[in-house]
């Protein structure tokens, strides 16, 4: 665009300077000189047009009826600020202003004399007007001037239709991306609608069966404690009322739970503000004794030991997987080896990081449906999930059953501080 508002700016302050070439004493004669030099540098005003399209149409405005332009370094202004701005006010008011200097423009040309004006070189009769021969015109002043109009008026026309149709094609990619973001949004939302129907149903299955299982389980737990007050009291007695009691209460506890899960499943809006870490759910001195004592008073034989320092600076995430891995490893020694021993490690300090390592020995009856070496489906979701956790932490879980037996869990979590987290 610059190079070509250049062109058309020079070719006609060229013509224009020529009846002055002759007077060099005059004060025109410098006038006509700055102009042509200026020719090679006001056309870059055309580089604003982006930011500020409307400053630049004007400023173009001035500059074309001050210098013996042409009107093109205006039109290109014009079309660039109909491009960009689409009040109905500003359209009319950049139409009316381009028209009104591109038709001064071209009349101010069209009525210089013969030998410096464009238009009448158009209308010359040919080898007339160069090498030193008079020009002599094929028609009148009067058709010189109405095509000087006409061609200023159509001039204005092309360049408001180019203007308008890149705002046009402007507005509808606009619109296509606006139209592609909607569908795009209504995917997502039949997607998140899919995914909310298989959750709630999932949640109804949990509630129909699971539940109804703890609360039956909690019930005969109860029936059992008091069936048993009716006994002769003795040292059995009371320890069969113990364990149900504590059957009972751990039911009830499993019911809670799994209320919790199923209202996640079916409210997943508040599901993150119940995933975030707790102190029941981080790795504690209180968090760790708990859950030592709940396997103890399980009946389950449990060697521990435990070196942790600094547990208040570490990162909850951290201090939650860490948790979930003590927690995962006793859950699943219940479950699978309830009268063999336990043994627990727990070593947590900023230079060693945190470290869980749990081993039981497999019971020989199951020794045929003992875990397979780590990743087998045989250990069910626990263990796949926990591994996940402890990878999302930047950490290692590592599981299996070596040649004597015995079911190993070996968690390797790094040192996070607060601060770092």
């Amino acid at each position: 665009m610059i190079p070509v508002a250049a062109m058309f700016s020079l070719a006609q302050c060229s013509y224009a300077a020529t009846e002055y070439m002759d007077h060099p004493q005059g004060a025109m004669y410098p006038w006509m000189m700055l102009s042509t030099l200026l020719t090679l540098a006001l056309p870059f005003v055309l580089v604003m047009r982006d930011r500020h399209p409307e400053p630049v149409f004007w400023t173009a405005c001035v500059i074309v009826m001050v210098f013996p332009y042409d009107s093109m370094l205006a039109l290109m202004a014009m079309t660039s600020l109909l491009a960009r701005r689409s009040s109905r006010m500003r359209t009319i008011r950049a139409i009316a202003v381009g028209a009104s200097v591109s038709v001064w423009a071209q009349l101010r040309d069209a009525l210089r004399p013969a030998d410096s004006s464009i238009w009448h070189l158009f209308f010359s009769k040919p080898d007339t007007g160069t090498n030193g021969v008079p020009i002599e015109m094929l028609t009148g002043e009067g058709p010189i001037i109405a095509t000087s109009v006409v061609a200023a008026l159509i001039g204005t026309a092309i360049a408001t239709l180019i203007g308008l149709h890149i705002r046009s094609r402007a507005s509808l990619d606009t619109a296509q991306a606006k139209a592609d973001a909607a569908a795009t949004h209504a995917a997502t939302l039949q997607h998140d609608l899919t995914n909310q129907q298989l959750a709630d149903a999932i949640a109804a299955e949990a509630h129909d069966t699971l539940a109804h299982s703890l609360s039956l389980l909690a019930l005969n737990a109860s029936a059992l404690q008091a069936e048993t007050a009716r006994l002769e009291p003795s040292e059995q007695a009371e320890s069969i009322a113990r364990k149900a009691e504590d059957i009972r209460r751990q039911a009830a506890g499993a019911l809670d739970e799994a209320h919790q899960i199923i209202d996640m499943l079916r409210h997943p809006q508040n599901a993150w503000e119940q995933l975030t870490s707790a102190e029941e759910t981080e790795l504690t001195r209180e968090s760790l004794g708990a859950l030592i004592a709940q396997t103890r008073d399980a009946g389950q034989r449990l060697d521990t030991w435990i070196d942790i320092r600094q547990l208040g600076e570490l990162d909850d995430a951290v201090a939650k997987v860490a948790y979930r891995a003590v927690q995962e490893g006793l859950t699943n020694a219940r479950r699978h080896a309830l009268q063999a021993p336990v043994s627990l490690e727990v070593t947590a300090n900023p230079e060693a990081g945190v470290h869980v390592h749990l081993s039981n020995p497999m019971p020989s009856v199951a020794s045929d449906a003992a875990p397979e070496p780590t990743g087998s489906p045989a250990h069910g979701n626990g263990l796949a999930g926990l591994t996940a956790r402890a990878i999302s932490v930047g950490g290692a879980c590592r599981y299996g059953v070596d040649d004597r037996h015995v079911f190993h869990l070996d968690v390797h979590l790094p040192w996070r501080g607060r601060a770092h987290a």
